[in-house]
């Protein structure tokens, strides 16, 4: 079961991250500049963050085995055109396939985070979770690779071919290996605590509580996944331009703010466990004000040389991935109850997903008529923001105000 969802979740990395890697060989294929080339990331992005409204709905009422064999599918299939529209230089069929594709990977984490639920109890779901959050690492880490390595061997349209050919296997994978419940293979129902053993009946089962702790998370996760996705749409192209890197040199280099997150995931989800009883907020509020810490080195000392930018990408993804994870993952369960998991899980991450659609335009913005160096501050002004929504949600479940 942990095998098929960290495959699954992995899997659709690689049909997403291959457009912040190749953003120059495509600005010259699809002969677009740099605010038209977002455009292209924009629709994407809002096409995926309807989507996670709409998956997380889908997965409280459907299997999530189902939702998601049809999202990895309709992705692979996107990514095979990906690489014909690129070959013929076709902007807004590119533009049409971001759509879908973005409507399609919407189903990851919400549908992932649902088939999850199940089977896992609180004491656990930290270290647990954590140790599978490490699929979005190794799935950014390994897709930004893939796609540099795939360029360099056979060109623009075979890193688009080769992820889909990639996920596809994964498909086959996860078909074989996924149930979505204990009892579906004959084991024991794991037994539950939390929010869905508490009486009260709110908007959708839920109490006041616990529905104003899942929009704050949201709002807090605008945050993380702002900067997060700045970093992995922006971070290779910024380093080929501003040290003179080579597509393929600074593609691996962009990836060490996501290994660095590996042990960041890990780390959290097992600390919270160990140290809080559980409790999520208390490191989620330490890291982030780390990662404030981490974005005012990258933009002071990060732009002045290579390996100073290295280590900022470093730090970032060591104080970002652990309350980023701990946010959209197993907070989202801990929150929403198991039975609720997915709904949560959507609406967390679809209120998060309008951070890549602002960053996407700002940045493109900021970059061509202000310079890189407003980029950054902006990327400063958003780490502040982060740090004050997981204090709030520290203060709330102080009071006994949030399960987070």
């Amino acid at each position: 079961m942990l095998a098929a969802t960290w495959w699954s979740y992995a899997g659709f990395y690689f049909c997403r991250k291959t457009f912040g890697i190749l953003k120059g060989p495509l600005k010259e294929a699809l002969q677009v500049d740099d605010l038209q080339l977002a455009h292209v990331w924009t629709a994407y992005l809002v096409a995926y963050m309807i989507g996670q409204f709409l998956s997380g709905w889908l997965g409280s009422r459907m299997a999530c085995r189902r939702l998601l064999l049809v999202g990895m599918g309709v992705s692979a299939v996107a990514n095979l055109g990906f690489g014909f529209a690129a070959e013929h230089g076709a902007y807004y069929a590119f533009l049409a396939l971001m759509v879908l594709n973005g409507f399609a990977q919407s189903t990851g984490w919400p549908g992932n985070i649902g088939a999850l639920a199940p089977w896992f109890g609180r004491a656990e779901r930290g270290t647990v979770i954590g140790l599978w959050g490490t699929c979005y690492q190794f799935g950014s880490v390994g897709a930004k690779a893939f796609a540099a390595f795939m360029f360099g061997w056979m060109g623009l349209a075979w890193s688009f071919w080769g992820a889909s050919l990639l996920l596809l296997a994964v498909w086959g994978l996860f078909y074989l290996l996924q149930a979505d419940r204990p009892e579906d293979v004959g084991l024991p129902p794991v037994e539950q605590d939390g929010p869905e053993q508490q009486a009260g009946a709110g908007i959708g089962g839920w109490s006041p509580a616990v529905i104003r702790s899942v929009m704050v998370m949201g709002a807090a996760y605008f945050s993380f996944k702002f900067l997060r996705y700045a970093l992995d749409s922006w971070s290779a192209l910024v380093l080929a331009e501003r040290f003179d890197l080579s597509v393929s040199t600074a593609g691996y280099l962009s990836t060490v703010f996501d290994l660095v997150g590996f042990a960041s995931v890990i780390f959290a989800g097992w600390a919270t466990d160990r140290f809080w009883a559980g409790k999520r907020a208390p490191l989620a509020f330490l890291m982030s004000l780390g990662m404030v810490a981490a974005a005012v080195f990258l933009w002071a000392f990060g732009l002045q040389h290579v390996l100073l930018f290295g280590a900022g990408l470093a730090l970032l993804g060591f104080t970002l991935f652990g309350p980023d994870s701990l946010l959209a993952g197993v907070g989202a369960i801990d929150v929403g109850s198991a039975r609720g998991a997915a709904l949560a899980a959507g609406i967390v991450n679809g209120m998060g997903s309008l951070g890549p659609i602002v960053q996407e335009e700002a940045i493109g913005y900021l970059k061509v008529t202000w310079g890189t160096d407003a980029v950054f501050l902006l990327l400063i002004f958003v780490a502040v923001l982060g740090a004050c929504g997981t204090g709030l949600l520290w203060l709330w479940g102080r009071s006994g105000r949030s399960q987070f």
